[in-house]
Protein backbone atom coordinates (compact mmCIF):
# COMPACT_ATOMS: atom_id res chain seq x y z
CA UNK A 1 0.00 0.00 0.00
CA UNK A 2 1.12 3.43 -1.17
CA UNK A 3 0.07 6.57 0.67
CA UNK A 4 0.57 10.35 -0.43
CA UNK A 5 -1.07 13.58 1.03
CA UNK A 6 -1.92 15.89 -1.41
CA UNK A 7 -1.68 19.62 -0.55
CA UNK A 8 -4.20 20.97 1.36
CA UNK A 9 -4.12 23.15 4.47
CA UNK A 10 -1.23 22.54 7.22
CA UNK A 11 -1.51 18.98 7.00
CA UNK A 12 -2.17 17.72 3.65
CA UNK A 13 -4.78 15.40 2.48
CA UNK A 14 -4.87 11.98 2.60
CA UNK A 15 -4.80 9.51 -1.16
CA UNK A 16 -3.96 6.02 -1.44
CA UNK A 17 -1.74 5.73 -4.49
CA UNK A 18 -1.75 3.42 -7.05
CA UNK A 19 1.62 0.65 -7.04
CA UNK A 20 2.68 2.33 -10.40
CA UNK A 21 2.13 6.15 -9.22
CA UNK A 22 -0.18 6.86 -11.79
CA UNK A 23 -3.74 7.05 -9.79
CA UNK A 24 -5.11 7.69 -6.12
CA UNK A 25 -8.19 7.66 -4.62
CA UNK A 26 -9.50 9.29 -1.57
CA UNK A 27 -9.88 6.93 1.73
CA UNK A 28 -13.17 7.17 3.83
CA UNK A 29 -13.71 10.85 5.13
CA UNK A 30 -12.79 9.73 8.93
CA UNK A 31 -9.63 9.02 7.76
CA UNK A 32 -8.62 12.40 6.34
CA UNK A 33 -4.70 12.91 7.07
CA UNK A 34 -1.49 10.33 7.29
CA UNK A 35 -1.47 11.23 11.13
CA UNK A 36 -5.29 10.05 11.75
CA UNK A 37 -4.56 6.51 9.70
CA UNK A 38 -1.19 6.53 12.18
CA UNK A 39 -3.66 7.13 15.55
CA UNK A 40 -6.10 3.95 14.45
CA UNK A 41 -3.47 1.55 12.41
CA UNK A 42 -5.06 -1.27 13.28
CA UNK A 43 -8.36 -0.15 11.87
CA UNK A 44 -7.27 1.88 9.34
CA UNK A 45 -4.79 -0.27 7.22
CA UNK A 46 -7.03 -2.89 6.22
CA UNK A 47 -9.76 -0.29 5.43
CA UNK A 48 -6.91 1.84 2.97
CA UNK A 49 -5.86 -1.90 1.97
CA UNK A 50 -9.41 -2.10 0.47
CA UNK A 51 -9.28 1.23 -1.40
CA UNK A 52 -5.81 -0.02 -2.88
CA UNK A 53 -7.44 -3.08 -3.87
CA UNK A 54 -10.09 -1.33 -5.24
CA UNK A 55 -7.73 1.43 -7.22
CA UNK A 56 -5.75 -1.55 -9.00
CA UNK A 57 -9.13 -3.46 -10.09
CA UNK A 58 -10.61 0.19 -11.20
CA UNK A 59 -13.46 0.11 -8.76
CA UNK A 60 -12.78 3.09 -7.37
CA UNK A 61 -13.28 6.96 -7.96
CA UNK A 62 -9.41 8.03 -8.94
CA UNK A 63 -7.85 10.69 -10.54
CA UNK A 64 -4.45 11.18 -11.92
CA UNK A 65 -1.47 11.46 -9.44
CA UNK A 66 0.52 13.61 -9.89
CA UNK A 67 3.89 14.30 -7.38
CA UNK A 68 4.13 18.20 -8.24
CA UNK A 69 0.83 18.02 -6.51
CA UNK A 70 1.88 16.04 -3.09
CA UNK A 71 2.78 18.12 0.16
CA UNK A 72 5.51 15.77 2.47
CA UNK A 73 3.11 12.52 3.43
CA UNK A 74 3.56 14.02 6.62
CA UNK A 75 3.67 17.91 6.44
CA UNK A 76 4.66 17.60 10.35
CA UNK A 77 5.11 15.29 12.41
CA UNK A 78 5.25 14.61 16.23
CA UNK A 79 9.16 13.44 16.41
CA UNK A 80 11.81 13.30 13.47
CA UNK A 81 15.29 11.22 14.77
CA UNK A 82 17.73 10.68 12.49
CA UNK A 83 20.16 7.96 12.99
CA UNK A 84 24.00 7.50 12.02
CA UNK A 85 23.49 3.76 10.69
CA UNK A 86 26.27 4.11 7.96
CA UNK A 87 29.18 4.21 10.55
CA UNK A 88 30.97 4.42 7.22
CA UNK A 89 29.82 8.02 6.73
CA UNK A 90 30.90 8.70 10.17
CA UNK A 91 34.44 6.87 9.84
CA UNK A 92 34.84 9.18 7.17
CA UNK A 93 34.11 12.45 8.48
CA UNK A 94 36.92 11.49 11.57
CA UNK A 95 39.55 10.38 8.98
CA UNK A 96 39.22 13.91 6.89
CA UNK A 97 39.83 15.87 10.07
CA UNK A 98 42.69 13.64 11.91
CA UNK A 99 40.50 11.52 14.48
CA UNK A 100 39.85 8.67 15.39
CA UNK A 101 36.89 6.94 15.31
CA UNK A 102 35.52 5.37 18.95
CA UNK A 103 34.74 2.14 18.89
CA UNK A 104 31.64 2.08 20.72
CA UNK A 105 30.59 3.60 17.47
CA UNK A 106 30.27 0.20 15.91
CA UNK A 107 27.95 -1.04 18.74
CA UNK A 108 26.16 2.05 19.74
CA UNK A 109 23.97 4.29 17.21
CA UNK A 110 24.43 7.79 16.72
CA UNK A 111 21.17 10.03 17.00
CA UNK A 112 19.80 13.56 16.98
CA UNK A 113 16.48 14.93 17.26
CA UNK A 114 15.72 17.01 14.44
CA UNK A 115 12.98 19.78 14.18
CA UNK A 116 9.86 17.87 12.92
CA UNK A 117 7.17 20.97 12.65
CA UNK A 118 7.51 21.32 8.53
CA UNK A 119 8.97 18.96 6.20
CA UNK A 120 9.16 20.08 2.48
CA UNK A 121 7.15 18.30 -0.21
CA UNK A 122 9.00 17.01 -2.58
CA UNK A 123 9.43 19.56 -5.15
CA UNK A 124 9.56 22.68 -3.11
CA UNK A 125 12.59 24.29 -3.57
CA UNK A 126 15.32 24.37 -1.20
CA UNK A 127 16.13 27.80 0.36
CA UNK A 128 19.71 29.10 -0.23
CA UNK A 129 20.59 32.17 2.15
CA UNK A 130 24.18 32.06 2.55
CA UNK A 131 27.09 30.44 0.84
CA UNK A 132 29.25 30.56 4.07
CA UNK A 133 26.66 28.03 5.33
CA UNK A 134 27.80 25.37 2.89
CA UNK A 135 24.02 24.18 1.74
CA UNK A 136 24.31 20.24 1.19
CA UNK A 137 21.80 17.32 -0.06
CA UNK A 138 21.61 13.98 2.17
CA UNK A 139 19.87 11.39 1.06
CA UNK A 140 18.44 8.87 3.39
CA UNK A 141 15.62 6.21 4.19
CA UNK A 142 13.08 7.01 6.56
CA UNK A 143 10.77 4.75 8.25
CA UNK A 144 7.24 5.86 10.20
CA UNK A 145 6.39 4.05 13.34
CA UNK A 146 3.57 3.53 15.66
CA UNK A 147 3.51 3.70 19.06
CA UNK A 148 6.21 2.06 20.63
CA UNK A 149 6.72 1.53 24.35
CA UNK A 150 9.79 2.52 26.37
CA UNK A 151 12.53 0.09 26.58
CA UNK A 152 11.10 -2.16 23.34
CA UNK A 153 13.09 -5.05 21.70
CA UNK A 154 14.54 -4.90 18.24
CA UNK A 155 11.85 -6.96 17.19
CA UNK A 156 8.74 -5.26 18.66
CA UNK A 157 10.70 -2.04 16.86
CA UNK A 158 10.40 -3.75 13.89
CA UNK A 159 6.81 -4.91 14.42
CA UNK A 160 5.90 -1.37 15.25
CA UNK A 161 7.00 0.08 11.51
CA UNK A 162 4.41 1.18 9.68
CA UNK A 163 5.48 2.88 6.35
CA UNK A 164 9.04 3.49 4.47
CA UNK A 165 10.37 6.54 2.70
CA UNK A 166 12.92 8.74 1.17
CA UNK A 167 14.14 11.84 3.07
CA UNK A 168 16.12 14.84 1.48
CA UNK A 169 18.27 15.68 5.12
CA UNK A 170 19.42 19.34 3.64
CA UNK A 171 22.52 20.50 6.12
CA UNK A 172 24.09 23.48 6.31
CA UNK A 173 27.78 22.22 6.45
CA UNK A 174 29.16 25.66 7.30
CA UNK A 175 27.11 25.91 10.69
CA UNK A 176 27.69 22.44 12.22
CA UNK A 177 31.26 22.60 13.69
CA UNK A 178 30.55 25.70 15.75
CA UNK A 179 27.25 23.82 17.34
CA UNK A 180 29.20 20.51 17.98
CA UNK A 181 31.52 22.44 19.71
CA UNK A 182 28.97 24.01 21.85
CA UNK A 183 28.05 20.17 22.69
CA UNK A 184 24.14 20.34 22.38
CA UNK A 185 24.34 18.91 18.73
CA UNK A 186 22.24 20.40 15.52
CA UNK A 187 19.99 23.38 15.52
CA UNK A 188 20.70 25.92 12.96
CA UNK A 189 22.70 23.61 10.68
CA UNK A 190 19.85 21.65 10.34
CA UNK A 191 16.77 23.11 8.23
CA UNK A 192 13.25 21.47 6.68
CA UNK A 193 14.12 18.23 5.18
CA UNK A 194 12.13 16.90 2.07
CA UNK A 195 9.82 13.44 1.92
CA UNK A 196 9.72 11.49 -0.71
CA UNK A 197 6.15 12.00 -2.43
CA UNK A 198 4.65 8.43 -1.12
CA UNK A 199 5.66 6.14 1.79
CA UNK A 200 4.86 2.74 1.43
CA UNK A 201 4.01 -0.39 3.87
CA UNK A 202 6.88 -2.62 4.61
CA UNK A 203 4.72 -5.72 3.39
CA UNK A 204 3.78 -3.61 -0.13
CA UNK A 205 7.91 -3.78 -0.71
CA UNK A 206 8.36 -7.55 -0.75
CA UNK A 207 11.68 -8.67 -0.73
CA UNK A 208 13.24 -5.40 -1.25
CA UNK A 209 12.61 -5.12 2.98
CA UNK A 210 14.53 -7.51 4.90
CA UNK A 211 15.28 -7.70 8.49
CA UNK A 212 14.86 -3.92 9.05
CA UNK A 213 16.32 -2.82 5.50
CA UNK A 214 15.41 -1.53 2.61
CA UNK A 215 17.25 -3.36 -0.14
CA UNK A 216 18.24 -1.01 -3.52
CA UNK A 217 20.35 1.41 -4.65
CA UNK A 218 19.58 4.93 -3.92
CA UNK A 219 20.03 6.92 -7.06
CA UNK A 220 20.87 11.01 -6.72
CA UNK A 221 21.70 13.37 -9.33
CA UNK A 222 23.34 16.45 -8.99
CA UNK A 223 22.43 19.06 -12.10
CA UNK A 224 21.17 15.97 -14.23
CA UNK A 225 23.98 13.97 -13.64
CA UNK A 226 24.88 11.02 -11.96
CA UNK A 227 26.22 12.14 -8.07
CA UNK A 228 25.65 8.46 -6.20
CA UNK A 229 24.31 5.13 -6.88
CA UNK A 230 24.81 3.69 -3.47
CA UNK A 231 23.24 0.22 -2.64
CA UNK A 232 20.95 0.88 1.07
CA UNK A 233 21.77 -2.54 2.25
CA UNK A 234 25.33 -2.21 2.14
CA UNK A 235 27.43 -1.10 4.64
CA UNK A 236 24.54 -0.37 6.91
CA UNK A 237 25.61 -1.47 10.44
CA UNK A 238 22.70 -0.70 12.26
CA UNK A 239 18.75 -1.63 10.98
CA UNK A 240 15.89 -0.01 11.98
CA UNK A 241 15.12 -2.16 14.36
CA UNK A 242 18.44 -1.33 16.09
CA UNK A 243 17.57 1.98 15.69
CA UNK A 244 14.07 2.57 16.76
CA UNK A 245 14.93 0.44 20.27
CA UNK A 246 17.84 2.48 20.93
CA UNK A 247 15.52 5.92 20.33
CA UNK A 248 13.13 3.99 22.69
CA UNK A 249 15.55 3.07 25.71
CA UNK A 250 14.29 5.87 27.71
CA UNK A 251 11.03 6.91 26.41
CA UNK A 252 7.84 5.55 24.78
CA UNK A 253 7.68 6.28 21.02
CA UNK A 254 4.41 8.47 19.50
CA UNK A 255 2.36 7.36 16.36
CA UNK A 256 3.85 9.08 13.80
CA UNK A 257 7.32 9.11 14.42
CA UNK A 258 9.90 9.29 11.68
CA UNK A 259 12.93 7.96 11.95
CA UNK A 260 15.93 8.44 9.32
CA UNK A 261 18.85 6.26 8.56
CA UNK A 262 21.59 8.75 8.50
CA UNK A 263 23.71 9.59 4.80
CA UNK A 264 23.65 6.21 3.20
CA UNK A 265 27.19 5.69 2.79
CA UNK A 266 29.14 2.35 1.05
CA UNK A 267 32.82 1.98 1.14
CA UNK A 268 34.72 1.11 -2.21
CA UNK A 269 34.94 -2.51 -4.12
CA UNK A 270 37.88 -2.76 -2.26
CA UNK A 271 37.49 -1.42 1.29
CA UNK A 272 38.62 1.72 0.88
CA UNK A 273 36.80 5.23 0.45
CA UNK A 274 33.87 5.49 -2.24
CA UNK A 275 34.82 6.57 -5.50
CA UNK A 276 32.62 9.18 -7.80
CA UNK A 277 30.09 8.13 -10.17
CA UNK A 278 32.38 9.22 -12.97
CA UNK A 279 35.20 7.31 -12.06
CA UNK A 280 33.32 4.34 -11.87
CA UNK A 281 32.57 3.93 -8.49
CA UNK A 282 28.94 3.96 -6.22
CA UNK A 283 29.27 8.10 -6.03
CA UNK A 284 27.87 9.22 -2.41
CA UNK A 285 24.58 10.34 -0.56
CA UNK A 286 25.84 13.65 0.04
CA UNK A 287 28.68 16.64 -0.91
CA UNK A 288 30.51 16.61 2.24
CA UNK A 289 31.55 13.03 1.81
CA UNK A 290 32.88 13.42 -1.58
CA UNK A 291 34.82 16.35 -0.48
CA UNK A 292 36.02 14.26 2.56
CA UNK A 293 37.44 11.66 0.00
CA UNK A 294 39.21 14.22 -1.58
CA UNK A 295 40.57 15.45 1.56
CA UNK A 296 41.82 12.07 2.36
CA UNK A 297 43.12 11.42 -1.24
CA UNK A 298 44.61 14.70 -2.16
CA UNK A 299 44.65 17.04 0.91
CA UNK A 300 41.78 19.18 0.32
CA UNK A 301 38.11 19.25 -0.77
CA UNK A 302 37.19 20.20 -4.14
CA UNK A 303 33.59 19.75 -4.96
CA UNK A 304 31.62 22.88 -4.03
CA UNK A 305 28.29 23.35 -2.10
CA UNK A 306 24.87 23.77 -3.30
CA UNK A 307 24.37 27.25 -5.16
CA UNK A 308 21.17 28.72 -6.56
CA UNK A 309 20.37 27.54 -9.54
CA UNK A 310 21.36 23.77 -9.01
CA UNK A 311 18.87 21.01 -9.26
CA UNK A 312 18.86 17.75 -6.65
CA UNK A 313 17.27 14.83 -7.40
CA UNK A 314 16.53 11.22 -4.98
CA UNK A 315 15.08 8.51 -6.31
CA UNK A 316 14.45 4.39 -6.30
CA UNK A 317 14.01 1.93 -9.18
CA UNK A 318 12.02 -1.03 -8.57
CA UNK A 319 13.66 -4.28 -11.30
CA UNK A 320 11.14 -2.99 -14.09
CA UNK A 321 12.70 0.53 -13.67
CA UNK A 322 10.08 1.68 -12.21
CA UNK A 323 10.12 4.51 -9.52
CA UNK A 324 9.03 3.04 -5.90
CA UNK A 325 8.23 6.25 -3.96
CA UNK A 326 8.36 8.77 -6.46
CA UNK A 327 11.03 11.62 -6.87
CA UNK A 328 12.16 13.80 -4.50
CA UNK A 329 13.10 16.72 -6.88
CA UNK A 330 14.63 20.03 -5.93
CA UNK A 331 15.77 23.36 -6.93
CA UNK A 332 18.18 25.37 -4.93
CA UNK A 333 16.80 29.02 -4.81
CA UNK A 334 17.99 31.98 -3.09
CA UNK A 335 16.08 32.99 -0.29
Amino acid sequence: MKLASLKSGRDGRLVVVSDDLAWCAAPPPMYPTLQSVLDDWDRAAPVLEGVALSLAHDSVPHARFHERDAAAPLPRAYQWADGSAYVNHVELVRRARGAELPASFWHDPLMYQGGSDHFLGPREPIPFHDSAWGLDLEAEVVVVTGDVRQGASRDEALAAIRLVGLINDISLRGLIPDELAKGFGFVQSKPASALSPVLITPAALGSSWQDGKLIGTLQIDRNGQKFGRVETHTDMTFDFGTLIAHLAKTRSIGAGSIIGSGTVSNRDADGGPGQPCAQGGRGYACIAEQRMVETIVSGAPATAWLAPGETVRIDMHDERHHSIFGAIEQTVVAG
